[in-house]
């Protein structure tokens, strides 16, 4: 049995005129969520084994914002591929570089996070499935248990949705964080 994070990046800024989109860095509201969601993973037993993470800066703060609640120690790719699988699943991506961790976290960007949850989700609870496919929010957070020992093998429609976690949930359940995610 594998377990698969998918993970958006944080709020990001668009306040640089001129800035390329690969260089947009989180605003203040990112620069809080991403260690929110941190917390609350470490809090909930929801750590990774491995963690692949686009190379945009974005994602690359967002993982920045993960890592000082994390324990010990875990393989961290830093890839571009994933920065450019703008259309379509990150599946060929979790196939070839997921190996055999049994957690894996892929931080990366919509609408291919999205599109990613729902082609590998077959079963779990509708409610979620329902709110992964109106909106998956900046900093937004799926927990996929795969029947898998081998993510070479994954396969779309095999997974069970475990939990959604969005940054404004947890806000509202007492901890802090200065706005709700949705964007």
């Amino acid at each position: 049995m594998a377990r698969l994070f998918l993970l958006r990046h944080a709020k990001s800024s668009w306040d640089g005129s001129g800035v390329p989109d690969f260089d947009r860095p989180l605003n203040i509201r990112g620069r809080a969520s991403a260690p929110l969601m941190g917390r609350h993973m470490v809090d909930h037993a929801l750590v990774p084994e491995k963690i692949l993470c686009s190379s945009a800066r974005r994602t690359r703060e967002t993982l920045a914002g993960l890592l000082p609640h994390f324990p010990g120690d875990m393989s961290i790719d830093v890839m571009r591929s994933i920065y450019t699988a703008s259309e379509g699943t990150y599946v060929p991506i979790l196939r070839k570089h997921g190996g055999t961790a049994r957690s894996l976290l892929l931080v990366g960007h919509n609408p291919s996070i999205q599109d990613t949850a729902l082609a590998v989700i077959g079963h779990g609870n509708p409610e979620f499935i329902e709110q992964i496919r109106e909106k998956f929010p900046t900093a937004g957070l799926a927990v996929i248990d795969l029947p898998t020992d081998d993510w070479a093998d994954l396969k779309p429609g095999s997974g069970r949705i475990i939990a959604f976690f969005r940054p404004r949930e947890l806000e509202l359940v007492g901890e802090a964080g200065p706005g709700d995610g949705d964007d």
